[in-house]
């Protein structure tokens, strides 16, 4: 499969849900995707990933405000239920499912933004603990995780639709 054979907006709709609910990151790389200059797994991501990197903060934690809040949100893209579902984060025990509600208002409460880690090959109790481990973090220091752990994400769904997972 080959991105530069797509149409702009075949390959915005195929590639925009790659970070979550922001499509202007896919935007962003067409021109290069057009010129198939990121036609690879690879240098796709490093160009996408250059684009976050380089938006201005708001636009930064725009994208960290779109993901959905682990284990209870109800508004995801089909992309986030998959992954939470793969982690089972849908087959939450009660207490389990009150100690994400917990950690997700505590991070929230925060950081002013959910709590973003790759679930993939996570379990619940990864997950929990990766909760409270950062939760000690400073602000800074959690904004760069999650900006970190969403490129992680990026990379999954891309491979995906490369067909190299």
């Amino acid at each position: 499969m080959r991105p530069s054979a797509l149409t702009k907006r075949a390959f915005v709709d195929r590639f925009g849900p790659v970070y979550e609910a922001s499509p202007w990151v896919a935007e962003g790389v067409w021109p290069a995707v057009e010129h198939g200059s990121l036609d690879d797994l690879e240098t796709l991501a490093s160009a996408m990933r250059e684009v976050v990197d380089s938006a201005p903060r708001e636009r930064r934690l725009d994208l960290i405000r779109a993901h959905p809040q682990l284990a209870v949100a109800s508004n995801m893209a089909p992309a986030s239920i998959d992954e939470q579902r793969g982690a089972g984060l849908d087959r939450c025990l009660p207490e389990e499912l009150a100690e994400f509600q917990r950690l997700n208002a505590a991070y929230v409460e925060r950081f002013s933004h959910p709590f973003i880690v790759a679930v993939k090959g996570l379990s619940r109790g990864d997950i929990l603990a990766a909760f409270e481990a950062r939760l000690d973090n400073d602000a800074e220091a959690e904004f760069a995780t999650a900006l970190s752990q969403i490129h992680r994400i990026a990379g999954f769904r891309l491979a995906a639709l490369f067909g190299t997972e």
